[in-house]
């Protein structure tokens, strides 16, 4: 069964051209020109969204906001797509929830390309990453290799032996690991582990990656620093 995808724009003539595209790459392509038609529509059906975020009445933002605030929705993948291309956009973006980010004006390859990698490293759509483990106690266990990720518990483990992280390092690990092979930027992480707090600087994600990478041992070294760009999970 293939993928599904729903393109929300309300540029028409865009919206043809991303569903005639993505079905060329074997995707099956809706596409709504609003968010108010979007959201009659059985959202669940889809495994992303391409989301416009300047339209009408309800922003692509709002649309999203609303989608991660609903249980059965909050998990869809968003991509935004839109000529809102200030550091400030990104982050309110990522802060939603956003799985990734693509500025107008983009070339179809790109776009291609990004919802591949958003596809890949989803739970639905990358079981060499074992991604998440549900048994009869509803637990949820991240894999990689021997390094586990119990999320209800909010432990790690190598092994046998766990190892003792703070929250922020947790999470970060949970994030990295969730989208392997994906650069988040120093901003992007700020705005989602720490995203409640006003004042953080840059620095303070360097400091937690290098305590990171020291605790999880053998695998610290799969914590790839992107020189100007930023930290991925790169197994």
């Amino acid at each position: 069964m293939s993928n599904r995808i729903l393109v929300v724009d309300d540029e028409e003539d865009l919206c043809e051209i991303l569903q005639f595209n993505l079905e060329n790459e074997g995707y099956e392509v809706d596409t709504a020109h609003s968010a108010e038609e979007a959201l009659k529509m059985n959202l669940t059906d889809y495994h992303l969204i391409l989301l416009d975020v300047m339209m009408g009445e309800i922003s692509g933002y709002r649309m999203a906001d609303m989608l991660r605030k609903q249980p059965e929705t909050a998990s869809i993948p968003i991509i935004f797509i839109t000529a809102r291309d200030t550091e400030n956009d990104k982050v309110t973006g990522f802060n939603l929830g956003a799985d990734d980010y693509i500025a107008k004006p983009f070339s179809i390859r790109e776009v291609a390309m990004r919802v591949k990698a958003v596809m890949r490293r989803t739970t639905k759509s990358n079981p060499a990453l074992q991604n998440l483990h549900h048994t009869e106690k509803e637990e949820q266990l991240l894999r990689y290799e021997t390094l586990t990720i119990d999320l209800n518990r909010k432990r790690v483990c190598i092994g046998e032996n766990e190892v003792s992280l703070t929250k922020k390092e947790f999470e970060i690990l949970t994030l990295l690991l969730t989208n392997i092979g994906h650069v988040f930027s120093r901003e992007e992480i700020l705005a989602r582990i720490w995203k409640d707090d006003v004042m953080v600087l840059d620095r303070t994600v360097d400091v937690n990656m290098t305590r990171l990478r020291k605790k999880i041992g053998e695998y610290g070294k799969l914590i790839i620093t992107r020189q100007g760009y930023g930290y991925c999970f790169n197994g």
